[in-house]
């Protein structure tokens, strides 16, 4: 089996537009970024959108090992698929990058209730949560309660809001430099 890491990317509601530094990443390392495509961005439902990212992880461990990179909705679904996939799924994956994961335990947008409760599941691979100091999706003690659950390190890189394509983060470096560390 090659040794070529495939980075599996895990967009949050509504998708990552083309500005998105998840975006990016994908058009500058096509060979090994992956977006898992969900059926509907507008309207998730939690089944499917861990059962993508199962079939997602199957297919990239098929090639080698493998790397979570999640935004926002995306975190938590991670966090849900840790949960219920198998030892042998979850072996396959190398590390997370969990970045401004959505407390959707306190978010008041019908379509991320089923989503409820974040699964506070242990991860058994290397993760790092990133969260800004002012995101208006997650309070930075939830953040980091979510990080101690995960198991991962947490990094605050300041006041970037929910650290998406209105941050202004452009390629992001600091967050390619986190995804190097994994």
């Amino acid at each position: 089996m090659p040794d070529r890491t495939t980075y599996v990317v895990l967009p949050g509601y509504q998708n990552s537009g083309p500005e998105h530094w998840q975006t990016r990443w994908e058009a500058a390392e096509p060979e090994s970024f992956r977006r898992v495509e969900q059926a509907d961005w507008d309207h998730p439902e939690r089944t499917d959108w861990v059962a993508r990212v199962d079939a997602a992880v199957a297919a990239a461990a098929a090639e080698g090992p493998v790397v979570l990179v999640a935004h926002s909705l995306g975190c938590v679904t991670a966090a849900h698929w840790v949960a219920t996939a198998s030892a042998e799924r979850t072996a396959a994956v190398r590390g997370a990058l969990l970045v401004a994961p959505a407390d959707v335990d306190t978010a008041e947008v019908p379509e991320l209730v089923n989503f409820r409760p974040v699964t506070l599941e242990r991860f058994p691979f290397p993760a790092v949560v990133v969260a800004s100091a002012d995101d208006p999706w997650v309070s930075t003690e939830r953040a980091r309660a979510f990080a101690a659950a995960w198991g991962a390190r947490y990094v605050e890189p300041g006041a970037y809001g929910h650290l998406n394509s209105d941050s202004g983060l452009g390629d992001w470096p600091e967050g390619r430099k986190l995804l190097a560390e994994l």
